[in-house]
Formats: structure tokens, C-alpha cells, sequence
């Protein structure tokens, strides 16, 4: 054990750790954590919208939540939408936001460039009379996140290459004020950012489609692949691999982000339509079905700790074990400590990965629903589990995973507690002694 972790700080650590500061995936990083408002009213409309189907009279609260959503069902959609259903807008402008917080460049010329972008080349075109326009808004959710990304990234590296090379730059007098002169530095390279995005556009409209609908079309293997049992799995280890060894699960949550998120927007617009859910590896199947108590599925460790024998592994279940239940696992990981603790190696890993291969056959199958709502990453999952799926059956299958994370735990955490408690009780003694 000694040997793989000498060897890993000294091979891999380092390539993970440039992955977490890498400023495009850390700018993409930051623009999904940011979106929490946008994802929970998405989330609330959808929930509100989908309500059951009931007997007249047999439930009064159940009747009068499906007679609301009846009632309001274009404006829950709408609102769902404009949001959840519109998550690569909100990407777009949130990676360009960021990536210009770390360049420290105006961010205001490059979001309006970027939001023109994303018009031009996302929208389809279907009728552009004088007196009525009506484009095609399909490419708004999670299946135009990859051009929405590459977009934003491309139009602040274009930006600010040219001003930092005065690409353009009309030269004004002094006197004019500092916010004109500004707009003026920006005018060239804007148009030729412009320019560019409508010939990109003008390609794809020659071929009767468009950017995102060409990519998610011919792409499709893909995207299929990261909804995969295989995927989930992997992706699941290497996140709790990192972690490990002290890497934060947000170093990949640049590259897992787009791909949960996307899932899940997708999956919130076929709930809001009537359709079948086509994703599983989403955000709330993440959050809530796989880190059971956050990254090292630690909720059934904290449970098994407030019974422990050695009074510091008790005492660190009791101030861990309500974190966990909001799935923050930061106090038991670094109290017991989890990371980089060789007794732990093996349930940490395992936990959350047999938590992910479980819960994505019993969806796969179809005996546990589908996700399509995320209402927040700390709710608690037994919670989480039912109001993202709407099926009971979801609440058994966490509260399962969590017997079966104790069973893979708790061999390791007896062993490793009577450790503790045989150096509790030499302490006590020497103490005594003393």
C-alpha cells in the first residue's frame, strides 16, 4: 500500500491537481455550482406539474395538486422551460462569466458577444416574416450544453486575444470618456467574434440543421456511452480514487458536470412533455442514489461511528452524522480520517461504486423510476430520492444502499477501531501511572 501511494503522489496526484485548477474546466465548474436557483425552481415546476393520478374523492390534498396542475400545466412548463429547460443559455453565460472573473477582463462586452453566439448558432430558424418571427428552441436544454460550453470559452479567448493585441483599436483622445473609449477598443474584435458565429451558423443552415442538432445527432454513440452502466461505474472510482488521496470531487466536476446536469435537463423537459425519461447517470442520481452522506458514501460510517467502542471514533460520529445526513462528508473524512488511512482504502472506493452499479440496474430495468429533478445537493437523500423520482420504491432502494455501505464498512471500522481503542486504553493507563 505504502509503494502505490508513493507512487501515486508522485504520477498521478499531480496530473489530477492540474485538472482541478485548469481555468476552463474550473470556470465550468463554477458557472454549475452557481445555477442552484435556476435548477431548484426548474426542479419545483417540474415536481408541481407532474402531479398523480387519483380517483375523484379518494384524496383531497392529491386532487387539488393534480386540479393545479391541470390549471397552470403551460405555465409550469413555460417556467420550466425558461430555466431548468434552458440550462445551456445559463452555462454559456456563467463559463464566460468566469473564465473573464480569472482573465480579470469586463466581463459585460463578452456576455453579450457570447448570448449573440449562442442566438445565432442554437436557434433555428423557421419563420422570419416582417410581422411574426418563430424560431426553433429545441437545443436550449442539456443537449446543447457542448456548444454552449466551447462557445463561451472560444468567444473570451478570441476577445481577449485581440484586445490584448489591439486587434482593431481606434485610437480616441483623451477626452473622451473612459466607458465610450472602452466601446470602441471592443467594436472590432466583437464583429469579427459576430461574424464568425454567423458563418458557423450560415454552414449548418446550408445542411438544413444546426450546430447543436448536427453534433447531438451524429454524436449520439456518445452521449449513450456516458449514460451507461460502465460510465457511471468508472466515473464513480475515479472520484472517490481522488478524493482519497485529497483530491476534491470538484477537481472532475468540470468534466462530470456537463454530463449529469445535461442528463438531468433533458430528462426534466420529457417529464414536463409526458415522455419516457431516456437518462439515468444525472445529477440527482449522483447526489442522491450514489454519495449516500456525501463523496465516500460516509452517511452508514457515521451511523456505525456514534456506537463505537473508541471514544474518538464515537465522538466524531456525533458531530459528523448530522453533516452527513445533508450529504457533507468533510467532517468524517477528515476525522476518522477516511483519506489517505490505508484501512479505509478499499470501503471508500467500493461504497459509492457498488451504490452507483445498484442503483443504475434497478432504473435500468425499470423497477426504481427515473430521476428528473434536483432540488438540492444537500437535501437528504431519503428525501431527495422520492421528490426526484416521485416512486416509493426509491426510498427503500436508498435506504438499502446504505445497509449494504454499512456492510462494506463496518469490518474495516471494527478493525481500525480496535486499534483506537487499544491505544485509548495504553494512554489511560500511562496517564494514571504517571
Amino acid at each position: 500500500m505504502d509503494s502505490l501511494t508513493t507512487y501515486l503522489e508522485k504520477h498521478v496526484l499531480p496530473i489530477a491537481n492540474k485538472l482541478s485548477t485548469q481555468r476552463h474546466l474550473h470556470a465550468i465548474r463554477d458557472a454549475f455550482i452557481s445555477l442552484v436557483p435556476v435548477t431548484l425552481f426548474g426542479g419545483i415546476c417540474t415536481i408541481l406539474s407532474s402531479a398523480p393520478a387519483v380517483e375523484p374523492g379518494s384524496n383531497f390534498l392529491l386532487e387539488a395538486w393534480a386540479n393545479f396542475a391541470a390549471a397552470n400545466s403551460t405555465l409550469l412548463t413555460w417556467a420550466n422551460t425558461m430555466t431548468m429547460g434552458a440550462l445551456s443559455v445559463y452555462i454559456a453565460l456563467g463559463v464566460t462569466y468566469f473564465l473573464c472573473k480569472h482573465y480579470k477582463i469586463d466581463a459585460f462586452i463578452p456576455l453579450v458577444l457570447t448570448m449573440g453566439g449562442f442566438l445565432l448558432i442554437c436557434f433555428g430558424p423557421v419563420e422570419l416574416g416582417w410581422d411574426a418571427k418563430t424560431a426553433d428552441i429545441l437545443y436550449l436544454d442539456g443537449k446543447g450544453l457542448l456548444v454552449a460550453i466551447f462557445l463561451s470559452i472560444l468567444t473570451v479567448e478570441g476577445y481577449r486575444a485581440m484586445r490584448e493585441h489591439n486587434v482593431g483599436r481606434i485610437a480616441l483622445p483623451p477626452s473622451v470618456p473612459a466607458s465610450l473609449s472602452e466601446a470602441f477598443a471592443s467594436l472590432i474584435p466583437g464583429i469579427i467574434i459576430l461574424a464568425v458565429d454567423t458563418a458557423i451558423f450560415a454552414i449548418f443552415n446550408s445542411m438544413g440543421t444546426t450546430l447543436p442538432a448536427f453534433i447531438y445527432t451524429n454524436l449520439a454513440p456518445v452521449f449513450n456511452a456516458t449514460d451507461s452502466l460502465g460510465f457511471a461505474a468508472i466515473a464513480t472510482l475515479l472520484v472517490q480514487f481522488f478524493w482519497f488521496f485529497g483530491v476534491h470531487d470538484a477537481a472532475l466536476s468540470g468534466v462530470l458536470g456537463p454530463i449529469r446536469d445535461g442528463g438531468l435537463s433533458v430528462n426534466a423537459a420529457a417529464q414536463a412533455a409526458g415522455e419516457a425519461l431516456p437518462n439515468i447517470f444525472t445529477t440527482p442520481f449522483w447526489v442522491y442514489f450514489v454519495v449516500i452522506g456525501g463523496c465516500g458514501s460516509v452517511l452508514a460510517l457515521a451511523i456505525l461511528l456514534i456506537r463505537s467502542k473508541s471514544k474518538q471514533l464515537r465522538t466524531i460520529g456525533r458531530v459528523g452524522i448530522v453533516p452527513a445526513f445533508f450529504n457533507i462528508s468533510e467532517p468524517i473524512i477528515f476525522g476518522v480520517p477516511l483519506m489517505m488511512n490505508p484501512m479505509f482504502f478499499i470501503p471508500f472506493l467500493l461504497t459509492s461504486t457498488v451504490n452507483a452499479i445498484i442503483a443504475y440496474v434497478c432504473m435500468m430495468t425499470g423497477l426504481v423510476a427515473k430521476t428528473f429533478a434536483l432540488l438540492s445537493w444537500n437535501m437528504p437523500c431519503i428525501f431527495g430520492a422520492y421528490l426526484s423520482t416521485f416512486d416509493w420504491k426509491a426510498v427503500v432502494l436508498v435506504v438499502a444502499l446504505i445497509a449494504i455501505d454499512a456492510l462494506l464498512y463496518y469490518p474495516f471500522y471494527k478493525a481500525y477501531e480496535k486499534q483506537l481503542v487499544a491505544q485509548e486504553e495504553a494512554d489511560e493507563t500511562s496517564a494514571e501511572t504517571a
